[in-house]
């Protein structure tokens, strides 16, 4: 029989680098095949080439055995490749059957046919053991059941091979066990699936096979029964598998950040951060758990004050900050690591150098008065990136050149380098490997022993067991549960990220 996927001497060039360096890769039929790498080692080019969003220079692709070119995703769809996306593409406004049949609508007379749609729906959905209310509005479900629906999406339009970009960088413990369920539930119906994942004992738990990248070149492809995660980190990166793991506390009296009574609301009225009290001391890491969509992004907002509060105060080192601007609360000495660090974090076409200024355009050594210091930014941005480790051939190239940890590491290091007295940490290792990841919690340990008051949000609970001195929970917009995190376990904390131990069902 042949594979499913065959990938023969796959070569990408850009400017200045190779992304794929004659890479082979053979996916069974049936099976859950992993892809890891660390950052910039070429997983996400080799996957756009075989969804057909970008070409290959060289080399051969064959699908069950059939040599293919493709030269858009329609392609790849037709010959039965659908993936799912890391930052899920659906329309929040739209119910689940008009996003699952978005771009392939079924007519009669003229007229879309909802009913030939939601029966088609209901057959895909019961042969592959995955079902979903077609008239539910996505902005109404969970984070995992929007997963669902992107893969019933895929599976709608007759994939028979899935490519799943990181599909648990959000998903809480029990969100995992349900997708992975689903998964074995696709494989045993006879799908093929190719799994891209940083979290490697998640990789070991799902998949059958792993092919490890590094560098563009395919360093190896192992049984994940033969293996374990400090073989596969030291496959990827050349080091044992890193721990967030913060030691001995270095907790102060000294309170740096007092969130007091904070209401924030969206423009329907609804209170989505709901009179939220918290406090973070000097050399306190402070975790934030919560389901995505439960009021943490308001709460970072209204602390970096992009987002108004209705009630409530706000204070930095005892001083109030809840009528400062932006600029105001950067020059008091807050730290900011977005959680989207594309939209929030950088200017993608800017050098290096303009994007280490951000936020810190109006201090030394960025600017001289009311001018750019052009030298003593770059020499700032040196600093950074021998410091951070940023690996980048100078601080001319533009951030969209850099790996997705290379580009956090930047980030880190512009906020670290200015020495904030609070830092808001939000997701700071969300989709880099687990080297970029052990140079960013060297950083935040380091910082926290140095003092820094940290608030971490955070979807990877060992992350936020591991670094947090105490972790509280936001459910529905107010804060729910205090935790201790040497007596948690990343299941317990999901409960309480679900609201199920609340109930007394954890």
């Amino acid at each position: 029989m042949a594979p499913a996927i065959e990938l023969i001497g796959i070569t990408k060039r850009f400017p200045g680098v190779i992304a794929n360096d004659n890479i082979n890769l053979t996916v069974a039929e049936g099976e859950i095949h992993a892809i890891c790498g660390e950052n910039g080692a070429g997983k996400s080019t080799l996957m756009k080439i075989l969804y057909g969003m970008q070409p290959a220079d060289e080399g051969v692709m064959r699908v069950f055995g059939e040599e293919v070119t493709f030269s858009s995703p329609n392609d790849a769809i037709e010959r039965g490749i659908g993936m799912v996306h890391q930052h899920l593409m659906l329309a929040d406004q739209m119910s689940v059957i008009e996003n699952v049949i978005l771009g392939s609508e079924p007519t009669k007379r003229g007229v879309i046919d909802f009913d030939a749609a939601k029966a088609h729906l209901a057959e895909v959905g019961r042969a592959y053991g995955l079902t979903v209310d077609p008239d539910d509005y996505i902005d109404t479900l969970e984070i995992g059941e929007r997963q669902r629906v992107e893969i019933i999406k895929v599976l709608y339009r007759g994939a028979k091979i899935l490519i799943l970009d990181e599909p648990t960088a959000v998903l809480v413990p029990q969100e995992v066990e349900e997708l992975f369920n689903n998964l074995r539930e696709l494989k045993q119906d006879g799908a093929t699936i190719i799994f891209i994942d940083h979290k490697l004992q998640e990789v070991l738990e799902i998949s059958d096979s792993i092919t490890v990248i590094r560098r563009g070149k395919t360093v190896a492809t192992v049984a994940a029964s033969e293996v374990t995660a400090g073989d596969l980190a030291e496959l990827m990166v050349g080091e044992e598998l890193p721990s967030p793991e913060t030691g001995a506390s270095t907790v102060t009296t000294d309170v740096a950040l007092a969130v007091t009574d904070l209401t924030v609301r969206d423009d329907d009225g609804r209170a989505i951060v709901d009179n939220v009290s918290l406090q973070v001391h000097r050399g306190e890491i402070l975790g934030v758990a919560g389901i995505e969509g439960n009021g943490q992004s308001e709460l970072i907002n209204a602390i970096v004050g992009t987002y108004a509060a209705e009630t409530g105060s706000i204070e930095m080192a005892g001083r109030d900050i809840g009528s400062a601007s932006v600029r105001e609360r950067r020059e008091g000495g807050l730290g900011y690591v977005p959680q989207d660090r594309h939209r929030e974090g950088l200017l993608l076409d800017a050098p290096l150098w303009e994007n280490a200024a951000l936020g810190h355009q109006t201090a030394a050594p960025y600017s001289k008065g009311f001018w750019v210091d052009r030298p003593g930014s770059r020499s700032q941005t040196q600093q950074i990136r021998e410091e951070f480790d940023v690996r980048t051939p100078n601080v001319d190239v533009s951030a969209r050149a850099l790996s997705g940890g290379n580009q956090q590491k930047l980030i880190i290091g512009r906020e670290m380098t200015a020495e904030p007295a609070v830092l808001i940490a939000a997701h700071p290792t969300r989709g880099i490997d687990v080297g970029a990841q052990a140079d960013v919690w060297n950083q935040i340990r380091q910082a926290r022993a140095n003092g820094l008051a940290t608030l971490l949000i955070s979807a990877d609970l060992d992350e936020l067991i591991g670094l947090s001195d105490t972790i509280v929970v936001m459910y529905h917009g107010r804060l729910v549960a205090t935790l201790d995190p040497a007596e948690i376990d990343p299941r317990t904390l999901g409960s309480y990220m679900t609201g199920a131990a609340l109930k007394g069902d954890a």
